[in-house]
């Protein structure tokens, strides 16, 4: 096969049919794009979890005075209850659960609330508003039920809180913009390939009498079909490389110029070496898809 006459046949289908060629790589450039953003959407949400599922810590909070748990019956939880909970943290029990927990009084409490909420909030808030707290780092955060079981119903305790439960509805919330995401590249991808299908067979069609003199002078069908998919790949190839480019400057702008000074609660975030990951995915995808559709297209329409 002669690879300088199947190079030049794709050609003239691609010029033949711009502006459908143009479409399908407008179209192959925006759902790679929206493949490779919910990538690295999940990849972000995978980030975020593993940072904080490994600092987040279940909060021990003792009994204020105006507390209402049945707990919390004697007002403010006493000497003597906090020493139960510590002395129930540091036993042999809990020694492969707990890996360490740190006391916090409600004046260290308020002292923390007014470096973080600013001194206007002095007279809105008392120590008597706050609790005295332990703070529970575990050897396996998947664990925190443990830690619920073992101190919910104890006296002096008002309350058990894992702290990411108020992170994962955040999650969820991210993983199903990931999801919505997805779909709409997989119907973007669908049209694409319906694109180039179209395509396809348009400049089948507008050679008709070259391929039928081909057959005649005994071209084989993989030498006819050959131009055709170059053509579909060749289309996809440009939508994947703006569909990349878009990519690496998202991650680059978008996250670190932008998302990074905005959001402070996420300390790690995706950088290129991530995207170097999804950019040859993307690629992969839209060759695979072209090449697969124009194949199809070609080959039913040669039967036809």
């Amino acid at each position: 096969m002669r690879l300088g006459l199947v190079l030049g046949e794709a050609l003239t289908g691609l010029r033949r049919n711009a502006s459908m060629v143009v479409s399908v790589v407008l179209v192959t450039f925006v759902s790679l794009t929206f493949v490779g953003a919910a990538m690295l959407m999940q990849m972000q949400i995978a980030e975020m979890r593993d940072y904080w599922v490994d600092r987040a810590q279940v909060a021990v909070f003792m009994c204020r005075e105006d507390s209402t748990a049945t707990t919390c019956a004697d007002g403010v939880a006493n000497e003597e209850q906090l020493a139960a909970v510590a002395e129930k943290l540091e036993s042999p029990a809990l020694a492969g659960i707990v890996s360490g927990a740190d006391f916090e009084t409600r004046d260290e409490a308020y002292e923390n609330v007014l470096e973080l909420m600013g001194e206007d909030y002095v007279d809105f808030i008392t120590p008597a508003q706050l609790n005295d707290t332990y703070w529970v780092n575990l050897v396996d955060p998947t664990q925190t039920d443990v830690i619920d079981e073992a101190f919910t119903g104890m006296d002096g305790v008002e309350e058990v809180t894992d702290q990411m439960q108020y992170l994962d509805p955040l999650f969820s919330a991210l993983t199903v913009a990931t999801y919505i995401a997805i779909g709409i590249a997989a119907l973007m991808l669908i049209a694409a390939v319906l694109l180039i299908s179209t395509t396809i067979r348009l400049s089948a069609y507008a050679r008709r009498k070259e391929l039928g003199i081909m057959r005649l002078v005994g071209a084989s069908n993989r030498f006819i079909q050959t131009p055709f998919i170059l053509e579909g790949v060749f289309a996809a190839l440009l939508g994947s490389a703006l569909a990349s480019v878009a990519i690496c400057l998202g991650v680059q702008f978008g996250v670190h110029g932008y998302l990074r000074g905005q959001i402070d609660f996420a300390t790690s975030w995706v950088d290129m070496a991530d995207a170097a990951l999804v950019v040859p995915v993307i690629v992969a995808l839209g060759l695979v898809l072209a090449a697969a559709s124009a194949s199809f297209a070609i080959r039913r329409w040669l039967r036809a």
